[in-house]
């Protein structure tokens, strides 16, 4: 079990990083061509991180802070998939291999 576990965490790492790394290129994206382009690396990018983006750009749009010029959904959503999603992921692996 304890192979398990350390296969379990190193995969949710894996794929966290992944994510994370989709993320800053979607930013460096935004910064050479605004908007999508109909590239098909852009438009896998962008749809990899749109479900992860939208949630956080809604909830910063209500916020007295949303609305400018500058999207720190990219930001936002990288904090809290570092410092929150991540953790949790770890405890659920922890509780389903008993340890």
């Amino acid at each position: 079990m304890d192979r398990i576990n350390w296969v379990l965490k190193i995969s949710v790492v894996y794929f966290i990083n992944i994510i994370e790394i989709l993320i800053f290129i979607r930013i460096i994206l935004s910064w050479i061509t605004p908007g999508y382009s109909g590239n098909a690396i852009t438009a896998f990018i962008y749809n990899v991180t749109e479900p992860i983006l939208a949630p956080f750009r809604t909830l910063f749009r209500r916020s007295p802070f949303g609305g400018g010029m500058i999207d720190f959904s990219p930001v936002i959503a990288l904090l809290v998939i570092r410092f929150v999603a991540q953790p949790v992921l770890y405890a659920i692996i922890d509780l389903i291999t008993g340890f």
